[in-house]
């Protein structure tokens, strides 16, 4: 139905190429080396094209992964890739596979070591300094280096803790420096990109802009873009890229569900008009969203139903949309990564706008697949949108959809609304959260160290009740569950020590002001095991 996008690798760039063998870190080590300004791409190890990759780099990291290097068919590499002149870093997996090539021996060891660990290098080290915490995960451990390799660290449970051949600029770790538990990990990558491997860290936002706006010129020539626009950070920075490259010929649609927070639809709408100079269509179809998920009560039905009603709003505004030739997505590299790697467990599939309409036999665009989430908002920053548009929370697709437990009603949506604005505004006020509640006009929030910081936060309705009293009248009606989590990339998650006083202001207020609601809950569930959304 819709064609692949043109691929632009940003060849032009010093490239770190990562190797991933599965590891559940792999993703954070590509982060961590943008973040210096160094462009990472990850290849997985047995894609037909790491030999290319491989020679088209200035150094290369090994990832960590599942796998035993002794257990038979384990991701491994043609030894001759290792012996090429490239710097390379090998992390716990990758120091063991290197080891192992190159001839050393890597054996089980007693008692896996996980956690953090107390790693004291030799003066010799290049890499590391000075003694610190380190995270550990590992079940195997080398015992004998290859030769011209010397061990430069070791740990408590670990005596080879890190590896080195300075002449042939080889390095091993078999700890993560790419995790936050690891106390210097960014020196450590540090020292690997610039002084081993010499890299000059022309990876920036402004860069990524220009070059970005180049080949979206060169992709789309005199066509028209389509782009689908929700007020997330992702859709926003495309469409605000696609406007600075084509202009008049971007064509953005909103569809309003009915089930966004408060206030917020009319915010997409305005906060777009000020921003983003492209031409906004706004479909309010609420009504039919609601007439949809009447008496649907299964989360994924509810899903379901909410996909392809996006697919009638389509169809019944043809005439409108018609005159596009391309279709632009706000696919980030996560999404790309997770598609295609075959050695991780697969965490989701990006699939490019299944279930569109037939007539739509659009090409696809994608001018951020090549990018992080804070990556994204580099870009937007660079390209001067406002921070309230870049650093909205995230918020899923079916919106308040699978934050309603039970049937999905305009009063049940209010109930939602109304308490997730107080929430929000509370965490706001108490410098929790760093942007408010759509249509707030207090005070500025107080200034908090972003470590302190909410990254997603919402109230949620269940499918029960529970007896209350309220004056001296006995009340039956709904809890209302609290949720607040910090989080860097949501594949976990942990809830904040929101203040009690704040939780109990909150509370208060919710019971106080929102019809409906006797009781408040708060959700301290961490992910895993729980998700962040409740359904």
């Amino acid at each position: 139905m819709c064609e692949t996008p043109t691929v632009h690798d940003f060849g032009s760039h010093e490239k770190l190429l990562v190797v991933d063998f599965g590891g559940q870190y792999t993703q954070l080590i590509a982060r961590k080396v943008r973040e210096q300004n160094v462009y990472a791409k990850i290849v997985a190890w047995d894609d037909p094209g790491l030999g290319e990759e491989w020679r088209s780099a200035k150094a290369v990291i090994l990832s960590g992964g599942p796998k035993s290097v002794t257990d038979e068919n384990a991701p491994t590499l043609d030894p001759h890739l290792l012996n090429n002149g490239l710097p390379v870093l090998g992390i716990c997996y990758g120091q063991q596979l290197m080891a192992h090539l190159l001839g050393g021996r890597v054996h089980k060891v007693l008692h896996r070591e996980y956690g953090r660990q107390l790693v004291k290098p030799s003066p010799k080290a290049a890499l590391l300094a000075s003694e610190g915490q380190v995270w550990m995960s590992h079940g195997d451990s080398v015992d004998a280096v290859p030769p011209g390799f010397e061990v430069v660290a070791s740990t408590e449970g670990c005596s080879v803790a890190a590896i080195q051949n300075t002449e042939a600029r080889k390095f091993g770790v078999q700890f993560h420096p790419e995790v936050t538990h690891t106390e210097r990990g960014i020196e450590i990558l540090r020292k690997f990109l610039f002084e081993q491997a010499k890299f000059a860290g022309d990876w920036t936002a402004g860069n990524f802009v220009e070059e970005a706006v180049a080949s979206l010129r060169e992709q789309v020539g005199e066509g028209k873009v389509l782009c689908g626009v929700s007020g997330g950070v992702d859709s926003t920075v495309a469409a605000a890229l696609l406007a600075k490259a084509i202009g008049d010929r971007l064509l953005c649609v909103f569809v309003d569900h009915g089930l966004m927070r408060k206030n917020e639809a009319a915010q997409v709408v305005a906060d777009f008009a000020a921003h983003i100079p492209a031409k906004l269509i706004a479909y309010d179809a609420s009504q039919q969203f609601f007439d949809a998920l009447s008496g649907v009560t299964d989360p994924e039905q509810k899903r379901k139903i909410i996909g392809a009603e996006f697919v009638r709003v389509f169809e019944q505004h043809a005439d409108e949309l018609k005159g596009c030739d391309f279709l632009a997505q706000g696919t980030l590299y996560p999404d790309v990564i997770e598609s295609g790697s075959k050695t991780a467990e697969t965490i989701k599939t990006h699939h490019n706008v299944g279930g569109l309409p037939d007539w739509m036999r659009l090409k696809l665009v994608e001018p951020l697949r090549w990018l992080f989430k804070d990556e994204v908002r580099a870009v937007g920053r660079e390209l001067g949108l406002p921070k309230e548009m870049l650093e909205r929370e995230p918020f899923p697709g079916p919106g308040l959809a699978v934050r309603i437990v039970g049937e999905v009603t305009r009063e049940r949506v209010r109930i939602v609304q109304d308490a997730d604005y107080i929430w929000r505004e509370e965490l706001y006020r108490a410098g929790l959260s760093a942007v408010p509640p759509s249509g707030y006009s207090g005070p500025q929030s107080p200034a908090v160290s972003p470590k302190a910081q909410v990254w997603q936060s919402y109230a949620a309705l269940l499918d029960v009740q529970s007896v209350g009293v309220m004056g001296d009248s006995r009340t039956y009606a709904h809890p209302i569950v609290l949720r607040a989590v910090a989080s860097e990339d949501a594949m976990t998650a942990h809830a904040v020590a929101v203040p009690f006083e704040v939780l109990d202001r909150a509370a208060t207020r919710i019971v106080n002001e929102v019809k409906g609601v006797n009781r408040v809950l708060y959700d301290v569930t961490s992910k895993p095991p729980a998700t962040i959304e409740l359904e």
